[in-house]
């Protein structure tokens, strides 16, 4: 480190929620939810990241109340868990409990798989997945159905229903995985939608159905409860793909989302520095934060080394991260570029590497490897 972090442990308000400092605990899937029910180890889980003095803490992506959201299959969906629910909800409740003991804020983050889930996954097989697009099976039957005026009001509510549990259990907030080829991600990529009504084209069509869910979450938590929305241009499938192929339209999807409600971005890149578009310097989180005028947190390799290109993120042969300076994001903080900086695996390995951070202890934190992500303390 060549930079003090000062900018890192300023204090932020997020609506009626003072952080303690500008890190958060980005969402990572954990699959230890059996049933879709958090754990006493899931509270221990976050507690601790909580004791190691992040400031905010988004949840890993929780199932909102539709048939369609989620699966059981393939593997990478096991064990998720809800915000739906009774149990669920009363174990998230201890987990907000046991996080706001610790100083720390937390929102849970509200996911829809959308057409990653197709009919014959668990745990109804006879559920076919919902998407802008309609996806057949070999056999000639539809894996996905193309989401209609019903099924979108419907996943609407749902998303609603999860943010308002969200409001009444205490939590600072909500977030939206709207990013990485999921339901929301979906309808925002044109590759992914190829319809040729009111909800595809143009981004001014393809944003529509974000916008409705974010305006219908608004009306029931009210104007001071802060709605975050994650979103990318790369998706799990493809790490080149594009929502936005310019800032003009950047823009636009920005700011129907802004009207819409949205008061955070949080904008997922694999490596938080790299430019854009080509043509400027600026990173996707810091034209995130000049066109929307909003609080937009970064992600993306944040306290960690990946000196090659991986191919998948559990890839044995690329998983491994060695710690590294914070020095990129102090200069892009202090440039205005975004206001929060997001830590997802390093903060996994290591639940006191904000403690460590603040006090200059960097040469104690833990690098990163497969132990860290199969580890769930």
């Amino acid at each position: 480190m060549t930079l003090p972090v000062d900018v890192l442990f300023e204090p932020y308000e997020l609506g009626a929620c003072r952080l303690r400092n500008r890190i958060v605990m980005a969402p990572m899937t954990r699959k230890r939810s059996p049933g879709g029910v958090p754990t006493e180890q899931t509270v221990a889980y976050y507690r601790r990241r909580g004791e190691g003095g992040v400031g905010l803490i988004v949840s890993e992506g929780t199932f909102i109340d539709h048939p369609s959201a989620g699966a059981i299959d393939p593997p990478s969906y096991v064990d998720i868990p809800h915000f739906h629910g009774a149990a669920a909800l009363k174990a998230w409740e201890q987990v907000r409990k046991a996080v706001h003991a610790t100083g720390a804020a937390m929102v849970p983050q509200l996911w829809h798989v959308g057409e990653v889930r197709q009919r014959g996954m668990g745990p109804d097989p006879a559920t076919p997945g919902l998407g802008p697009r309609r996806i057949l099976a070999e056999d000639g039957t539809a894996a996905v159905e193309a989401m209609d005026a019903d099924s979108m009001a419907a996943t609407v509510a749902a998303y609603a229903r999860s943010a308002r549990y969200a409001r009444e259990l205490g939590f600072d907030g909500v977030a939206l995985h709207g990013a990485h080829g999921y339901l929301l991600d979906q309808f925002l990529w044109p590759e992914a939608n190829d319809r040729q009504d009111s909800y595809g084209g143009g981004m001014a069509n393809r944003v529509r159905f974000a916008c409705q869910v974010v305006a219908a979450i608004r009306a029931v938590v009210g104007p001071d409860f802060p709605i975050i929305l994650r979103w990318s241009q790369w998706k799990m499938t493809d790490y080149n793909a594009r929502i936005a192929a310019a800032p003009e339209e950047l823009g636009e999807m920005l700011g129907a989302l802004v009207t819409a409600g949205v008061d955070v971005f949080d904008v997922s890149t694999r490596r938080f520095w790299e430019p854009a578009f080509d043509g400027s310097p600026l990173s996707l989180a810091a034209w995130t934060r000049r066109l929307s005028r909003r609080t937009v947190i970064a992600v993306g390799s944040i306290g960690l080394d990946q000196p090659h290109q991986s191919k998948k993120f559990r890839d044995s042969a690329t998983i491994d991260a060695k710690v590294t300076d914070l020095d990129r994001v102090v200069e892009a903080m202090n440039r205005g570029d975004f206001d929060l900086a997001a830590v997802g695996r390093a903060i996994l390995s290591d639940p006191a590497w904000v403690e460590k951070v603040r006090a200059g202890r960097m040469e104690e934190i833990r690098s990163y490897d497969r132990a860290a992500l199969e580890n769930y303390f």
